[in-house]
């Protein structure tokens, strides 16, 4: 009797076996055909945008199966913008790939420093300054900027002011080659931006140990050219793509060549 339990159990044990092994096999099967998962990417617009200039991109990227965050810029100082999206980096998890547009460029410069989980810095017509310099001083490097004559100033009761532009003038200085009805309506719904922010000296900058990536806007009329190109260059750029017409606002023109850009940064080695 004993022996016939025993082979029982032998046989039994044998089946739990060879069940869990074809289990575990199969498992190994389908974990191989898995890619791995890609980055999250987060943008950070600039001044007198929102978050909604980056609907073709974001758009575009979720179709190629990236996650995508939209930070919504605070635009009140360089400093605390950027403490703003780190807060807002450190909530993603695994790596990051950060895009910036014009300030917002300046922002992630200093939001990504010292973060191990940012693997590449997409400058989108943006700043990319150095340990000390703002905004203001980089668009005055080089001649062509007409931004300054086209601002509207509110003050805040504090010594500082908050600088929109002009609906008036707003697409033929910061969306050129956008639809008259689209331009109309980023005029309308334009976050200003504390005076203050553009003047503020910049912290250590990422892009000396975050590889970068630039797209100049060739018929920028807010960040000189020559800057853009400049800073690139300064900054080491992996890759620099001009699109030699598009506007400050190239994120909404050029959708395509934006979310391009953005992919090549995330899948580089």
């Amino acid at each position: 009797m004993r022996i016939r339990i025993s082979k029982v159990a032998a046989l039994a044990a044998a089946i739990v076996l060879t069940g869990a092994a074809s289990i575990a096999g199969s498992g190994a099967a389908v974990a191989g055909t898995h890619a791995p998962a890609k980055p999250t990417v987060v943008l950070v617009h600039g001044a007198f945008a929102d978050s909604a200039s980056w609907s073709g991109v974001i758009e575009r990227l979720q179709k190629r199966g990236y996650p995508v965050v939209a930070a919504a810029n605070p635009l009140r100082g360089l400093s605390s913008d950027a403490a703003y999206v780190r807060t807002v980096i450190n909530s993603v998890p695994g790596p990051i790939v950060l895009a910036g547009h014009s300030y917002g460029g300046a922002v992630m410069t200093n939001a990504a420093a010292g973060d191990p989980d940012v693997k590449a810095l997409v400058y989108i017509a943006a700043f990319a300054p150095d340990k000390g310099e703002s905004a203001l001083e980089l668009s005055n490097k080089f001649p062509g900027s007409t931004l300054g004559d086209t601002l509207s100033a509110v003050p805040l009761g504090d010594g500082t002011s908050d600088l929109t532009i002009r609906q008036d003038l707003f697409r033929q200085q910061f969306a050129a080659d956008v639809s008259k009805k689209q331009a109309t309506l980023m005029a309308v719904t334009q976050r200003p931006i504390r005076d203050a922010a553009l003047s503020e000296g910049s912290g250590e900058p990422a892009w000396k140990k975050i590889p970068s990536w630039f797209l100049v806007a060739g018929a920028d009329k807010n960040i000189p050219v020559a800057a853009q190109r400049w800073m690139a260059d300064r900054a080491g750029s992996r890759a620099t793509v001009e699109i030699r017409k598009a506007s400050h606002a190239v994120g909404v023109s050029n959708p395509g060549p934006v979310a391009d850009l953005i992919v090549r940064a995330a899948t580089a080695r």
